[in-house]
């Protein structure tokens, strides 16, 4: 790994509030000449680029804003939505279950049964939204989404000049808030982005087994390029699927052309999943995963 990388594993793990983003960005700015910020708004966000995402054969991507500490993690099943959904819904059963008791309690203080319900409602999913979005910052991020940041450095850092020139790098900001730091720059960049092909790296630290999830345009334009790109050997395995095959929601969906890049773990009833993320055991980095990337991401660039 470079050397850079390697101070942002051990230094630049919380990037969550503004304060936060901005020491980062200085930092990755005199590290990496050229890297430049484009800020949006509603909510105001600072996309990193570095090249010409306009003119690129390829952009990688990843976001660069890191979560909340949860007290459970974020389940993800790209293959078995039944159990993600699932899941999804048992984190949320103790904010519904809030709502009637919370309504007891402001009636007996004197208030009426409607307004005491919707107000018992705003105040469970005020709760709710604070946990996830407002809550203290979780101190370890290494696989959502430091693992991301690190890909792209690893590719700047040690691609040739000419590989390089070939490429745009992209850190999106405010992705875990619902996506908004790559819907703005597929907004400012959509001609370009119509068919410009979009790789986003997204909790690829924590597991042995690489899922690459690609638009219905995406798997047209690679054609195959991906599965002789990314090859499967003795420590990793490789999965490459359509919109269909997977759900995996990260900043590759704001994309006609875009691939979703995760690495999972593997279990027989399961399948495929990630756990950890969003909580302080998101603590593992198998440096083996950024070097299978950074070859297969060679290997792309002489395929297409």
């Amino acid at each position: 790994m470079t050397e850079l990388s390697r101070e942002i594993l051990q230094s630049w793990q919380v990037r969550k509030t503004t304060a936060q983003k901005l020491r980062f960005i200085a930092f990755l700015q005199e590290r990496l000449p050229g890297l430049r910020v484009e800020e949006g708004s509603l909510p105001r966000c600072r996309n990193l680029i570095l090249g010409d995402p306009d003119s690129a054969e390829l952009v990688f991507t990843a976001h660069y804003d890191t979560c909340a500490r949860l007290p459970f993690p974020n389940f993800i099943t790209p293959r078995n939505l039944l159990i993600y959904l699932l899941y999804q819904l048992l984190i949320l059963l103790p904010f519904f279950a809030l709502i009637p008791l919370l309504s007891l309690l402001l009636i007996r203080l004197g208030l009426d049964g409607a307004p005491a319900m919707l107000l018992s409602m705003l105040l469970s999913f005020g709760a709710m939204l604070y946990m996830f979005l407002f809550g203290p910052p979780n101190p370890h991020t290494v696989n959502d989404n430091t693992s991301g940041v690190v890909t792209l450095c690893e590719l700047i850092g040690t691609l040739s000049e000419e590989e390089r020139s070939r490429c745009a790098f992209v850190f999106f900001d405010h992705e875990e808030s619902g996506l908004f730091g790559s819907a703005f720059f597929a907004s400012k960049h959509r001609k370009s982005m119509k068919d410009r092909l979009i790789v986003n790296f997204d909790c690829v630290s924590d597991g042995d087994h690489f899922l690459f999830v690609q638009s219905g345009r995406a798997k047209k334009r690679c054609a195959g390029a991906l599965e002789r790109s990314f090859l499967p050997d003795a420590e990793k395995t490789v999965t490459v699927t359509g919109p269909f095959g997977a759900f995996y929601p990260s900043d590759q969906t704001n994309f006609p052309c875009g691939v979703g890049v995760a690495a999972l773990r593997r279990s027989p009833v399961l399948g495929l999943y990630m756990s950890r993320i969003h909580t302080a055991k998101d603590t593992v980095c198998d440096e083996r995963n950024f070097a299978f990337l950074v070859r297969g991401v060679r290997r792309l660039l002489r395929e297409l």
